[in-house]
Formats: structure tokens, C-alpha cells, sequence
């Protein structure tokens, strides 16, 4: 892996870069990859921005219309580029059908990320910049920009603040460190109003988003005592209620503000047979492997996957994964209601 003054090098020699981030973008991979590419753009050099698919409408603050373009909408043709550079993942999976064509088109491809590598996955890029320590991307970037002798301003302060506040989730995640606050501190001088950023950010419901989240919370599965609980979001109730894919994303972190939960798995169908499967822990147990079990990943208290398959089957597996890594196996095998680890409740 490459450090921090490698990859500094390998920017300043390429010629043409690329910058992109995992498929359904949020707000620490878009924030990081506008920062950069506003700081790029200020050097003067051939720097380019684009996601794989479209970005969702609560970052449009951020205005990424202006900058972005979007794999799998009208975007002009990628040539031939020095280097991308590949935002908030390390898994060339989370960026296809682009990465195909970034693996023709690009002479390097490297992943600046803070989630662990994958045991059981894909390798990332040989030279790819990988700190686990990091408790954003964002922070990441923050430094690289520094690195590059590039002066802050608002764009650039304004991205970074919101991919540092998305990951941090306001700070509550920040991986026993004061980077994320120091960033924050520094950030502030240039961000005219970081209120309306978190507004944007986590106080963006709708009345249709509202009346969704109360039929969602009903249907909640509690297991192994009430330590482990799974939802499934129907793509139908979602469409139903005119909301889109990225307003499920923070419903699996309101339920673990159940006092009584260790982890929760939540199932957002995304087509049939198809899931977007989000796991989240309280750090007593760890999840990344359970999203690795589904060619996932993530990090320990906090991972996903997309899986193909029967729900009830992949419900289950996720299940047993779940009560087998709790602290002690609860008298009823697992599963409430005197049901064993193998049945469908």
C-alpha cells in the first residue's frame, strides 16, 4: 500500500486523473471526491469527475450537477487517463459497470479508502492507499489536499465537512481520535452555515418518508431475545410512498437505537430476489464477517451486501451468523417463540 506522499507523487504526475466513488454514492465518497476535485481544479490540472450512477437528490447542496458526471446516464466518452482514483471502497465490485471500462481506458487504478480489505474478496490495486485508522474517507482527503500544498475554500471545506459529518454520523463514530474534530474545527472557518449541512444530511424526512418509516418499524423481527433484529423494506412500500432507494439508508441506524439490540440486519429489496443487505453492531459483536459470507464488506460494527437469492433462505443464514457471534447463546437457540435456528419464523 502506497502512503501518503506515494500517492501525492502519483497525483502529481498524471497528466489526466479520474475521480470516482462505489455505486449509490453517499455522503463520505461523494464529499471526499468533490473535495479533491475541487482542490485539483484549483492546480490547474485535467481532473475529472463522475459516479456510477445517479447521486441522490439530499446532496444536492453539494451541487454535483455541476461537476459530475454519471456512468449510467448521458456522460461524453472516457479516453485515455493517467490515473483514477477510486473513493470509499476497495472492491472493484461496488464500482461496476465503470470499472470495466476504467480498467480499459486508465494506465492506474487506485483506491484511496478506510474500510478494512475484504479476507475473502478481491484484492485492491496494487500501490491503492488503505487506512483503516481513518474514520471518514473524507479525512483521507483532507489530508492528500494538504499534502498538495492546495489552500482551503468553500467548496472544498464544504465537501470535506460533509463527508467527515455523514461518516461520523455528527461525530459519534470517530474511531477513538481527534482527527474528525480538528478537521471539523478548521472546516467550520471556511463552511458558512454547518447546521444546514446537517440538516440536509439527517433531517430530511418527508411526510410520504414518515408515514413509510411507520409501517416499516412495524414489521420489525426481534431474535435471541431481543438482541437481534431484522427488517425487510419492500422495493413496492418505498415506490408507494414516492421515495427513493437512498431514503432507506438510515433506517437500519434509528433501529439501533433499540436499547435492547447488539446488531440488526436490514433487508432493502432492490428488484426481485434482490437485496441490499445492511448490517450495523454496538460493538459487542462484529458484522463484517456476516457481509463477507455474502461477498460483502465493510467495517466491523458497520457492512453491507448486495445478494441474489430467496429471502427466507438468506434471513436464515444471516440469522445463525448473527446469534453464533453473540457473547452467549440464549436459551432458546436464537430465535423467539420457541422457533429453532433452522425454520422461518
Amino acid at each position: 500500500m502506497l502512503n501518503v506522499e506515494s500517492l501525492v507523487k502519483k497525483i502529481q504526475g498524471a497528466k489526466s486523473i479520474l475521480l470516482t466513488t462505489h455505486k449509490q454514492c453517499d455522503g463520505d465518497g461523494l464529499g471526499a471526491l468533490l473535495a479533491l476535485y475541487h482542490g485539483l481544479k484549483k492546480t490547474g490540472r485535467n481532473v475529472r469527475a463522475l459516479t456510477v450512477d445517479a447521486v441522490p437528490k439530499k446532496y444536492n447542496f453539494l451541487e454535483p450537477h455541476k461537476y459530475l458526471e454519471v456512468f449510467e446516464g448521458p456522460h461524453k466518452a472516457i479516453e485515455a487517463t493517467d490515473l483514477a482514483l477510486i473513493f470509499d471502497t476497495n472492491d472493484h465490485r461496488m464500482v461496476e459497470p465503470l470499472y470495466q471500462t476504467l480498467d480499459d481506458k486508465c494506465r492506474e487504478i487506485l483506491f484511496v479508502d478506510h474500510h478494512p480489505v475484504l479476507n475473502t474478496g478481491p484484492e485492491p490495486t496494487l500501490g491503492s492507499y488503505i487506512e483503516t485508522r481513518a474514520a471518514s474517507t473524507g479525512e483521507i482527503a483532507y489530508f492528500l489536499i494538504k499534502a498538495l500544498g492546495i489552500h482551503l475554500d468553500e467548496r472544498i471545506s464544504k465537501a470535506l465537512y460533509t463527508s467527515v459529518a455523514f461518516d461520523t454520523q455528527l461525530f459519534k463514530f470517530v474511531k477513538n481520535s481527534a482527527n474528525s474534530h480538528l478537521m471539523a474545527a478548521e472546516l467550520i472557518g471556511y463552511v458558512q452555515n454547518t447546521e444546514e449541512i446537517h440538516r440536509h444530511l439527517f433531517a430530511t424526512h418527508t411526510r410520504e418518508k414518515v408515514a413509510f418509516l411507520a409501517l416499516a418499524f412495524g414489521q420489525i423481527e426481534y431474535f435471541a431475545n431481543g438482541r437481534i433484529a431484522l427488517l425487510k423494506l419492500r422495493a413496492k412500500d418505498l415506490s408507494d410512498h414516492n421515495l427513493e432507494m437512498d431514503d432507506s439508508r438510515d433506517v437500519i441506524d434509528m433501529i439501533m437505537n433499540i436499547t435492547s439490540l447488539q446488531a440488526a440486519a436490514l433487508f432493502r429489496e432492490d428488484g426481485p430476489n434482490e437485496y441490499k443487505m445492511s448490517l450495523r453492531s454496538k460493538g459487542k459483536i462484529e458484522v463484517l464477517g456476516v457481509a463477507e459470507a455474502f461477498q460483502g464488506g465493510g467495517h466491523l460494527f458497520a457492512a453491507g451486501a448486495y445478494i441474489r437469492g430467496e429471502y427466507s433462505a438468506i434471513r436464515t443464514k444471516v440469522v445463525d451468523l448473527l446469534t453464533n457471534r453473540l457473547d452467549t447463546e440464549p436459551s432458546n437457540g436464537g430465535w423467539e417463540n420457541g422457533k429453532s435456528k433452522t425454520q422461518s419464523k
